[in-house]
């Protein structure tokens, strides 16, 4: 049985990846609190990061790497988590910030106001 896409009258929209456009949120529909939330939980996230990066740099098997790597990840789940985000939501908004250079510049600039 020949699989569903050689049918010529086969619809391939359910297969075919959405267009560039319909990944990216229109920007101006994100409201100001989920953008202040993914700021300051990113600032957190990169402190839980920071502060762990000299204990992962000293690991010496890569099983105790992946073992931190892996506390790492958990912690940052749970601070997005805390902070009211999902990880999709956290994970969006920092793709987003860094390739529509409109919200790229909104949030770079948060985190500056926050961060002083």
């Amino acid at each position: 049985m020949a699989a569903p896409i050689d049918r010529p009258d086969a619809d391939i929209s359910s297969i075919a990846p959405p267009s560039n456009s319909a990944l990216r949120p229109d920007t101006n529909n994100i409201p100001s609190e989920k953008v202040t939330q993914f700021v300051n939980v990113y600032l957190q996230v990169v402190a839980l990061i920071e502060r762990r990066e000299g204990e992962l740099q000293a690991t010496e098997t890569e099983s105790e790497s992946l073992r931190i790597q892996r506390d790492i990840e958990t912690a940052a789940i749970a601070l997005i988590e805390t902070a009211g985000l999902t990880r999709q939501e956290y994970l969006q908004l920092l793709s987003l910030a860094n390739v529509d250079p409109e919200f790229g510049e909104q949030v770079a600039t948060l985190i500056q106001e926050t961060a002083s």
